[in-house]
């Protein structure tokens, strides 16, 4: 596996609408492997082929909690629902976050790297984290979709506050 370059921002592949796979081959599988790896080691948790430079059907998301990463390829939204909105930030991006509002319930058609269908569902954060790498398929960036920017001074606070409540409710089931 290798680390690929983040192609980051202004960049033409970033906003064109990419092509279909239809080759589901060893290449793929490579591409696949080292756009993990390179999500991984830039602390992300979703990447797409734009973001490597390819303009192909092909993102990844893997939150990194034991559970297998989701290959998206050819991905199609078939079921979306409810609304939520929170703060993203993007590979492509570096240091620029904001609140975007997202479908809170998707269920998605997508192939595997074998080239067969699969469908899944998600909610919450890893709904929006796939809706945000499907955009990239079709050349929509998240900042066309940020209602209010965010510093990174008070995301670090959103964070400690979170973290800070979460710890309070492990103390009180204790």
């Amino acid at each position: 596996m290798a680390i690929l370059e983040i192609v980051n921002h202004p960049n033409a592949v970033l906003e064109q609408k990419c092509e279909p796979v239809t080759k589901f081959d060893k290449k793929l599988g490579t591409l696949l492997d080292d756009m993990h790896e390179t999500m991984l080691a830039n602390d992300g948790v979703g990447i797409a082929a734009p973001q490597v430079g390819k303009a192909i059907r092909v993102a990844i998301v893997d939150f990194g909690e034991g559970q297998e990463p989701i290959e998206m390829i050819n991905p199609e939204l078939v079921l979306y629902e409810g609304a939520d909105t929170d703060v993203e930030g993007c590979l492509s991006f570096p240091g620029i976050f904001g609140e975007v509002e997202r479908y809170d319930h998707v269920k998605i058609k997508a192939q595997e790297r074998d080239g067969s269908w699969y469908e899944l569902e998600a909610e919450g954060y890893e709904a929006r984290a796939i809706l945000h790498e499907m955009d990239h398929l079709d050349g929509i960036l998240f900042t066309s979709k940020i209602t209010k920017y965010v510093t990174q001074e008070e995301l670090d606070a959103m964070i400690a506050e979170a973290d800070a409540h979460a710890r309070a409710e492990e103390e009180e089931q204790v």
